[in-house]
């Protein structure tokens, strides 16, 4: 089949199945980016979520036999919800990052990768192709970019004229030489709010950012959260959208194109105290479906923790007792004694000097003092 006409085919198909943008480019090794992930890398700025090996990153050859072409596709999720609800006294609410809204992303991007493999092999049945999203190798942004999706933003993602950087992002290495398209020229100019909104400084600058650093990171990681990040998570309880509310780009920027994709409330902003009771089952059963569920329970518990002891909920404070003197993650109990001490009262006081005499475990007992030492 005629390479140009299968290209205009695939994308008339790409709208018919709910790809708000498609976009195609070579195979060729992404050299750039191999020395920006290198510098990453010798700085210890990576999460470790990534795939450790950088070649596999660059250089599509290694993951499929003879790669001609990539296809890159992007669909615009949600910025703001349909339904509001207040988080207040009593009643306090956490909230997930806007990427975690609705249906886990993974599965409804490889739905639509999977419908364009089925299409190309429909068509020419000797393609080779490999699709993948997030947790494959490619870098998903260094495929967008250059496929003329978008531009890579300073706040490190792509940003598309049409949905700003409210999109997801997968790619498809193909083996049949579809004629790249233009990538689209910067558009952030001299702006830095990105860098300016970023509220723990993770934004080294424009396009650099140090993950560690990274609120979107810390709340999901395992153990204890570092003492100069905790009060800057807030109600955070999974990932962060500092940097792309603040971009001038994403404003006005609101695409509820797809039904999978809809929040719901009581998921995307959840009550708090709740989530401290549950069992692994029912947390499955309330959150599994979702894109920030997939650290487990554990790191959303602990951020939940987090985020009582910013609103000060008193209401908190028995759950918080029962916590400390049942729980046997030391992660979790050390934040939950930091969180009894930030909460303060003489319940919180007299159950961390209980706890002062009788636990063993060091890092709880650090969390333990701080928590004394708070001045309420």
């Amino acid at each position: 089949m005629e390479i140009n006409k299968l290209k205009e085919e695939l994308i008339a198909y790409s709208k018919e199945i709910g790809i708000d943008k498609i976009g195609f480019t070579s195979a060729d090794p992404f050299t750039e980016l191999k020395n920006r992930l290198t510098k990453q890398q010798e700085l210890g700025y990576q999460s470790g979520f990534e795939e450790p090996d950088i070649e596999k990153r660059v250089n599509p050859s290694n993951l499929l036999e003879e790669p001609r072409s990539i296809i890159s596709i992007a669909l615009a999720y949600p910025s703001k919800m349909n339904e509001r609800v207040e988080s207040k006294k009593g009643e306090r609410r956490g909230i997930f990052s806007r990427a975690s809204w609705g249906l886990d992303y993974h599965h409804i991007l490889k739905d639509r990768l999977q419908k364009l493999e089925e299409f190309i092999l429909s068509k020419v049945p000797e393609a080779r192709l490999k699709s993948m999203v997030d947790t494959g190798e490619l870098s998903d942004r260094a495929v967008a970019e250059r496929a003329g999706i978008g531009w890579s933003g300073k706040n490190c993602a792509i940003i598309t004229p049409e949905f700003g950087s409210y999109v997801y992002l997968g790619e498809m290495i193909t083996s049949i030489p579809f004629v790249p398209d233009t990538p689209i020229e910067d558009q952030c100019g001299t702006c830095t709010k990105c860098l300016e909104a970023c509220p723990t400084g993770a934004l080294i600058q424009g396009g650099q950012i140090n993950a560690q650093r990274c609120i979107s990171f810390l709340t999901q990681t395992k153990g204890i959260i570092p003492d100069e990040f905790r009060e800057k998570i807030g109600n955070r309880i999974y990932g962060c959208d500092s940097c792309q509310t603040a971009c001038p780009h994403n404003k006005g920027k609101n695409f509820h194109f797809h039904k999978e994709m809809e929040p719901d409330l009581e998921i995307a902003k959840p009550l708090l105290r709740p989530i401290l009771k549950l069992s692994n089952r029912e947390f499955k059963n309330q959150f599994g479906s979702v894109a920030g569920s997939w650290r487990g329970k554990k790191p959303i518990q602990r951020n939940a923790i987090i985020a009582l002891a910013h609103f000060k909920d008193e209401t908190a404070v028995p759950d918080l007792i029962t916590i400390l003197e049942n729980e046997p993650s030391a992660a979790i109990k050390g934040t939950t004694a930091w969180a009894l001490g930030k909460i303060g009262g003489e319940t919180a006081n007299a159950a961390l000097k209980k706890a002062k005499e009788q636990e063993t475990d060091i890092e709880v007992q650090i969390e333990i003092e701080k928590g004394l030492s708070f001045k309420n």
